[in-house]
């Protein structure tokens, strides 16, 4: 079979980080041989200082999951090729969610969050997602994590001027309503359905996403024939894309995906 030699990585972005929590990722593949792409989200192609100045913003505020999944539906659908799709977070979600439609030669999912159904009553899940929820607030509002609630959320364990810098080039508003969109049939998977081979990764300290819940939405797959496979990384946090251990979590992913044909 003969493989083109160059192979385009679509990286879909999590909630609440700015899209350029994709560079040294971009630069790491692109030195491989890839060609990379990051889409901001709708309403985000701003610097993450302009995106927090902004807050309240009910352009944020408004975008919800079946919107950006047919956004970055379109993006792959008008590649030449079936890009490898790397999502984070409801980034990792959505690649499920195009791997569903067929939409890419290759997945993977980092610290996703999980398809519709699949639940923790983990007490670090429930406090790190109340706030993004926004219950009791108007959802004509976007919602910006306090500095406190992006160290309980993101950056667990690193050490305090890590985090103010992570804040500080990173955080961004967000949309209550996509949050909650993720526990409907918006994030629905059939997880019996063909699909291209799935890499789903975890942190032992991620408290947006226990470790738990990537391993149950892992086992949901059992019930496919596809190639689905599951690697958890010891001491890795939600800001996993951006912790030092990031090339490691990187040249993993490349070992596999060469394992695919990639």
């Amino acid at each position: 079979m003969n493989l083109p030699s160059k192979r385009t990585i679509v990286f879909l972005t999590g909630a609440f980080v700015h899209h350029s929590c994709w560079d040294d990722w971009r630069s790491y593949f692109e030195s491989k041989g890839y060609t990379t792409i990051a889409p901001p989200w709708p309403h985000k192609d701003a610097s993450p200082e302009e995106l927090r100045n902004s807050q309240p913003n009910r352009q944020i505020a408004a975008n919800r999951l079946p919107d950006l999944t047919r956004y970055y539906e379109e993006k792959v659908r008008a590649l030449p090729e079936k890009p490898i799709l790397i999502g984070h977070s409801i980034g990792g979600l959505i690649v499920q969610l195009l791997l569903q439609q067929g939409l890419g030669y290759a997945g993977v999912a980092i610290h996703s969050v999980p398809p519709q159904g699949i639940m923790t009553f983990k007490w670090s899940f429930l406090k790190a997602g109340w706030g993004p929820l926004g219950f009791f607030t108007s959802t004509k509002q976007s919602f910006l994590m306090s500095f406190d609630q992006w160290k309980y959320a993101f950056t667990n364990g690193m050490n305090d001027d890590a985090q103010k810098d992570a804040y500080y080039k990173q955080a961004i508003p967000e949309s209550k309503l996509i949050v909650r969109d993720t526990i409907t049939r918006a994030a629905r998977v059939n997880f019996s359905n063909p699909h291209a081979p799935l890499l789903l990764t975890s942190g032992s300290t991620d408290h947006t996403i226990p470790a738990s819940l990537n391993y149950s939405n892992y086992k949901k797959y059992r019930k496919s024939n596809s190639v689905t496979d599951y690697k958890a990384f010891e001491g890795r946090n939600h800001f996993v894309l951006g912790q030092p251990t990031w090339k490691e979590d990187a040249g993993f992913i490349l070992d596999w995906l060469n394992r695919q044909g990639a």
